[in-house]
Order: structure tokens, then sequence, then C-alpha cells
């Protein structure tokens, strides 16, 4: 084993012939055999001058995938570099590097490092950049949890001009992980806005229900209307995750706003009511579904499924003590 205490960078890196941009995978086996050779701490500092230098875009996503193993801080810098092609973008094809700014806005994620939101939100921003790398933007500052992310992810939800739908799915998703109560307003708008209007808003309606589901708003009567109106919705996943969110609410209306569900025309949307009301009831419900003639065959299988298994676990439990 070599002598971590002092490094060479530049003579490792040719060592892995990090500059023969011919012979990607001879390039990447000799930045997997450094585990073998150096201590983490070294092998972070060695990744990091790596990806200072590095312009061949597989060997970039190998050293993030190695960076990212570590989750150290350190790696901060050059990260937001290749996320904002700071350096060296006269010489490379951007095209060819949108999975690794991805990937970037990724690692930067893990870290948890609130210094990176300006970065962040400068590509997400930025409405000539990839649609890709804005959503893991995006999803980025939902997970870092800053709050100064609140109020432009807000912009991007309610941006009726934005070309990419997906990316306003994104910062509604990131909204309902950042929890702030100023996104309750805009997402109950999108659902009243766009009520009954199906295809492309489909999907951001399923993840404004989803935010306000975390957003865990007990009490309000307007987000609790406009999750008892998307039981209507035509699309039967808007209407399961409706029903889920109502399930959460702690609303003392939730069970009997529920309960019409069990005779939607969906099976899916059945049998995901009746989960939500053995949660809320217990097992008097599914007693009552297998017992009754009202229901279908179908929902009386999945609660007969439920007990089988509920009985399976208190059994379970039982030999364990």
């Amino acid at each position: 084993m070599k002598d971590n205490s002092k490094l060479d960078l530049e003579a490792i890196a040719k060592e892995c012939n990090l500059y023969d941009e011919n012979n990607t995978d001879k390039i990447i086996s000799k930045i997997r055999s450094l585990d073998e050779i150096y201590e983490n701490d070294n092998l972070v500092k060695i990744y990091n001058y790596f990806l200072t230098e590095c312009k061949n875009p597989t060997v970039l996503s190998e050293l993030i995938r190695c960076e990212d193993r570590f989750r150290d801080k350190t790696s901060l810098a050059p990260l937001v570099d290749i996320l904002l092609l700071k350096s060296g973008t006269e010489e490379i094809n951007k095209d060819e590097f949108i999975n690794v700014r991805v990937m970037c806005a990724k690692a930067i994620a893990n870290l948890k490092d609130t210094s990176a939101v300006n970065s962040l939100l400068y590509c997400l921003n930025n409405k000539k950049e990839n649609y890709k790398v804005r959503f893991a933007c995006a999803d980025a500052l939902g997970k870092i949890g800053d709050r100064y992310a609140v109020a432009p992810l807000i912009d991007v939800v309610k941006d009726e001009d934005e070309r990419s739908v997906y990316l306003r799915e994104s910062a509604a998703s990131a909204l309902g992980m950042l929890g702030d109560l100023r996104a309750v307003d805009p997402l109950v708008s999108i659902l009243e806005t766009k009520k009954g209007i199906v295809d492309k808003f489909t999907f951001l309606k399923e993840r404004v229900i989803e935010a306000l589901g975390k957003l865990r708003l007990n009490g309000n009567e307007r987000v609790f209307n406009a999750l008892k109106n998307s039981l209507m919705d035509e699309s039967a996943q808007i209407r399961i995750n409706a029903i889920e969110a109502i399930m959460e609410s702690e609303n003392p209306e939730a069970a009997d706003i529920i309960k019409p569900c069990l005779f939607d025309t969906d099976q899916e949307v059945q049998k995901n009511a009746l989960i939500a009301l053995y949660n809320l009831l217990g097992r008097s419900i599914l007693d009552e579904v297998i017992n009754s003639k009202d229901y279908s065959d179908a929902l009386k299988i999945e609660a007969v499924s439920i007990i089988d298994e509920y009985e399976t676990e208190e059994e379970e439990n039982k030999n364990d003590i």
C-alpha cells in the first residue's frame, strides 16, 4: 500500500490514464482499483481532483458515483462546477453532459448543504436549461430542505407558461418535502383550476395531492375540500391519491367521505378506499363488506385478503411474545 500521507494528485491521475480519453474502460477500471490502495479521506481528495481535470462524461459519471459513497462536504465545490459547467465549456458538447449534471444534482442533494441552493436555483430558473437538469435541481432543493427555495419553487408550480409540466410536477413534490405553509394556496389553486382536466395535467395534480398530504394541514377546510373534490376526478390515480391524503388528514369526516369510493367504477380505487377505511375504522368495515350484498366480489376478496394478513400478523406477534 502506498504512503497515504503524501499525495501527488497529478501523478495519480496519470497512473489512472485520466488524460487518455480514448480508453474509457481502462480509466474506470483503474479508478475502481484505487479503493485497494488509498484510505477513504484520500480517496475523496483524489476524486475531487479528478472531477476538476476530467472531461470525459462516462468517467465523470463513475467519479460522481464514487464521490456519492462518502458524501463528503469537500466534494461540493467540484460537483457544483460540473453542474454549472464552469470550466472547459468551450471544449465540450454540452448535450453529452446532461446525465452527468443530473447525477451531480442528486449527489449535491445527498450532501444536504444549503450553500448549494443558489446554484441549484440558477439552473432551475433558467428556461433555456435542459429540462432533465432542471427537474433534478428541483428535486435536490426539496431534499436539501432550505426554505429559501420555497418561493422560486412556487413560481415554477404556478407558471402556466412553463413548457415542461414534468418540471412543475417535480417542483410540487419538492414543496411537499419542504413542508412550508406558503405552498398551500398555490398547490390548492392547481387542484381547483385544473379540476376535470386530464392528460398532461394528471400527473401534476397527483404530485400536488401528494405534496398537500405531506404538509399535514389538519383543520384546513380549503385543502380538505380540494381533496374531497379530487375524489371525483377522471383519473383513477388522482382519486387514489386523494383517498390516501384524506385518510391521513385526521379530519373527523374522513371515513364518511371515503366510504362512497367503495362503489367507484375502478377496482383499484375501491381497494384503496377499503384499505384506507380499514386503517380508520378497523375490522368492522371488512366484516361489513364481506357480509353485505352491496359490495363487489373483487372488494369482498380484498377484504378477506386483508383479514388473512391481519390474522397472520396477529398470530406471529403472539408467538413472538
